[in-house]
């Protein structure tokens, strides 16, 4: 389940927002206790509450909850569930109008409620959103509804953004993927090689952050459809340093089998090479020119050379027309003359 929270200034445009969609047939309540009427008349009940702190800006709640689209609750279950989020985000003495919307494929309610208590006390909104997954990873369970998140600690929740375009596309995020298939394959491996077929069955690449020199791994990441996830990115359960504590690894012992799955990643599948590039070697030249340029002369001196496919075509000028030793040597020479010349001028030669 998705929670989408918002706090705001105005309660008379979100009231307006829900009831058009009542206008428009694809929206309805199914629970409150505020008295049900016209956008005015429910904005003036809720401003009449709001009164008791009139310096509070920020007095309305909004909250979207989104069911995955496997999953389906009658109305009377979407209220106790709604009703039991309200009460866990601490509006249990709040007033509060529930909305459900018919217009997408995925299940969903609206939820506006007071920030401002009917005691005049204002509700806590310090890190709403964070309580807000926990509280909705509690009540995934007590629903039997899709757990996307089962430890905030060591598993990264989705983003504002990631929640939008899941909620635009219908599309399982990939971080909820990759954090399902990724878990799965840490629970059963035993040791890293085995780590790295699983990962590979299930179409994730992994790559590692190796020196090149020691062979040490000090990172990893996932690269899943053409996206790739740092493993911190996903939570700390998925970073390497926690990935090592639950699978059997072996610096020397396994560094062939990570620089081949890095090979693998990178296309190249050359073991031994790591994060290597591939070397770049020169094009034989044909009596000073490159193969496929133009006359040297008519080209730049400080045009040295050109990428071409993998590797590089140089040089470009003759061999002849300059060299660093040379360029050397001339300058020195043009010093030389120009004292002569100043020395000559001033004997008045």
């Amino acid at each position: 389940m998705i929670g989408k929270v918002t706090i705001g200034k105005d309660f008379y445009g979100v009231l307006a927002y829900n009831e058009k969609k009542v206008e428009e047939g694809v929206g309805y309540v199914i629970d409150s206790n505020i008295g049900q009427s016209t956008t005015v008349n429910m904005t003036q009940e809720f401003n009449l509450v709001r009164q008791l702190r009139p310096g509070l800006g920020n007095a309305v709640f909004h909250v979207s909850l989104n069911l995955p689209y496997s999953d389906r609750l009658n109305d009377k279950e979407f209220a106790s569930l709604g009703c039991d989020y309200l009460m866990k985000m601490g509006f249990d003495n709040n007033q509060f109008i529930m909305y459900r919307h018919t217009d997408t494929k995925h299940e969903h309610i609206h939820i506006v409620a007071n920030r401002v208590r009917y005691s005049g006390r204002i509700t806590n909104d310090s890190n709403i959103k964070r309580r807000s997954r926990e509280v909705l990873n509690n009540l995934e369970k007590k629903y039997g509804l899709t757990q996307i998140s089962t430890n905030v600690s060591s598993i990264k929740s989705l983003d504002q953004r990631e929640i939008e375009k899941t909620l635009r596309t219908g599309d399982l995020p990939i971080k909820l993927v990759l954090q399902k298939k990724i878990g799965s394959a840490i629970s059963r491996a035993a040791d890293t090689t085995e780590f790295i077929k699983l990962l590979q069955e299930q179409n994730i690449s992994p790559r590692f952050n190796t020196s090149t020199t020691t062979g040490r791994v000090s990172g990893i990441s996932f690269n899943y459809q053409g996206i790739v996830y740092k493993g911190s990115t996903l939570g700390k359960k998925y970073s390497w340093n926690s990935i090592v504590k639950q699978i059997d690894y072996g610096q020397d012992r396994d560094r062939s089998i990570i620089l081949s799955a890095n090979g693998k990643e990178r296309g190249t599948d050359r073991v031994g090479e790591g994060n290597l590039r591939t070397a770049i070697k020169p094009e034989p030249r044909s009596e000073g020119v490159a193969k496929g340029t133009e006359d040297p002369a008519q080209q730049s001196k400080g045009h040295v050379g050109k990428i071409e496919g993998n590797g590089m075509t140089w040089p470009l000028a003759n061999e002849t027309d300059w060299t660093p030793f040379k360029l050397e040597l001339n300058g020195h020479g043009a010093r030389k003359k120009s004292k002569r010349k100043k020395k000559r001028k001033g004997l008045g030669l």
